[in-house]
């Protein structure tokens, strides 16, 4: 947070506004559940992440998911999607960021991008299984269910969608990246300066 200059928070504030606007457009997968939709708020974090460094994509995270939950609010009273959103794009991003600075190569982002949809996709079926799904069933007034039956909502529906949608966030972003990248190259020259 000590490195993060006046300048670097506008450019946070500006793409956690972003990320708030992509977030509020979403659309499902079929014939996955409806409350499992895509939306593109990852990739301003990733430009974040990319040019300042992975706090200022925790940031944007952190901010979109705030500024959602302040306008829409949550059904439970509790923001489980919201930190379930914010978890999951950190999980996305911070894999994508490390493997991405070691490989220093111009196909090393979508390797880093693939790593990074895996990493999320494995780590949000644990956590969902674990405490996402539970927390939607004891507070957001869902039908209590077996374990056999969560397992089975995890493997079948949470894994994959996760991974297909890590996968058209990747291929978005990859189309961002290649149309902005002077400019990102740019601004994270302009911080190491």
């Amino acid at each position: 947070m000590k490195n993060l200059s006046v300048r670097s928070f506008v450019i946070i504030g500006m793409l956690s506004s972003l990320a708030f606007i992509f977030m509020l457009i979403k659309f499902p997968i079929p014939p996955f559940p409806p409350y499992l939709t895509v939306d593109f708020s990852d990739i301003p974090a990733l430009i974040a992440a990319l040019i300042l460094g992975p706090t200022a994509g925790i940031l944007v995270e952190l901010f979109k998911n705030i500024l959602d939950y302040l306008t829409s609010g949550s059904p439970t009273g509790i923001p489980i999607g919201n930190m379930s959103n914010f978890i999951a794009g950190v999980l996305f991003i911070l894999p994508t960021y490390i493997v991405y600075k070691q490989l220093k190569a111009k196909w090393g982002l979508m390797v880093s991008l693939t790593i990074g949809t895996l990493f999320m996709a494995v780590f949000m079926s644990i956590l969902n299984y674990i405490a996402i799904l539970p927390a939607y069933i004891a507070f957001g007034g869902w039908e209590p269910m077996s374990t056999v039956a969560l397992r089975k909502i995890v493997v079948l529906s949470v894994l994959p969608f996760n991974i297909i949608k890590g996968l058209i966030v990747a291929a978005v972003f990859l189309l961002v990246y290649k149309r902005l990248s002077n400019w990102l190259n740019k601004q994270a020259a302009y911080k190491k300066a």
